[in-house]
């Protein structure tokens, strides 16, 4: 399979940022039916909260129920323009990653190639920060070290995705002289090894959730954004598989016809 040439890139970016728009729409529709009660849950937990700290003074509670933005809004219109847009932009970076991968990995069709850039997205870029820094609900957690819990969690997606490109060009070098499959096992299990000991060395987020929340609602909470990412990349890849495979095969079509007709004669 020959790499993308620049012809191809934009064509490509475009199908890929509308695969993230599609698989947005997927997740979308998980967050709304997964994410969103346990969302809501936990703002009543922080209500009722807030209500009993403030039960001696009613002004207080009335500036505590006022929102910019009502929670209807912010569940349905808010919550997908969130997603969607978020859906596009990945689309679009992730696009550009296959890409760059197209051809230099292994003679994969364009949908298997789409198919492992989906997955190692999701690994590298979700589900390997996840393990070391779960999400909380909204309103969860100590206010006053949000900012030192974001630059830890955007440092550990950089270190993961650094550590994750690391693989592959070892897995690459490694295949001449111990073969494909066994250089894909020693390459990820480098990977896991480094990103063990990056998960050690990185303070932890004791403080991420209030003592007495009810852990019930952080489980459901937690395993619902793990599932939305999971449906965002695994649509992701089955669309873009699809829209690359459409535009790149008929590329290869005639080279294929005239071998048969060669080779006929």
């Amino acid at each position: 399979m020959n790499t993308a040439t620049g012809s191809t890139v934009g064509r490509l970016l475009v199908r890929g940022m509308l695969a993230g728009l599609i698989a947005g729409l997927f997740a979308f529709a998980v967050a709304y039916v997964a994410g969103e009660p346990s969302v809501d849950a936990s703002i009543a937990v922080e209500e009722a909260k807030a209500a009993a700290a403030h039960a001696h003074d009613a002004h207080a509670a009335a500036e505590a129920e006022e929102e910019l933005v009502g929670r209807n809004v912010q569940s349905t219109a808010g919550l997908a323009t969130g997603v969607l847009v978020y859906g596009v932009a990945l689309g679009g970076i992730a696009s550009l990653a296959f890409c760059f991968v197209l051809g230099r990995v292994g003679r994969f069709t364009p949908r298997a190639t789409a198919a492992l850039v989906a997955a190692a997205a999701f690994t590298t870029v979700y589900l390997v920060p996840f393990l070391k820094y779960p999400a909380t609900p909204p309103a969860v957690g100590n206010p006053d070290t949000i900012g030192q819990r974001t630059t830890l969690f955007f440092l550990m997606i950089l270190l993961s995705v650094l550590l994750g490109v690391a693989a592959v060009v070892a897995g690459r070098r490694l295949a001449p002289r111990l073969g494909n499959w066994n250089a894909t096992l020693v390459a990820g299990a480098g990977f896991v090894v480094a990103v063990a000991v990056a998960c050690a060395f990185l303070p932890g987020n004791e403080d991420a959730v209030q003592e007495g929340f009810p852990a019930a609602v952080l489980w459901e909470f937690r395993l619902a954004t793990l599932g939305i990412q999971a449906a965002l990349w695994a649509a992701f890849g089955i669309v873009f598989g699809v829209f690359a495979e459409r535009l790149l095969a008929p590329r290869e079509a005639p080279a294929s016809a005239a071998h048969e007709a060669v080779t006929a004669v």
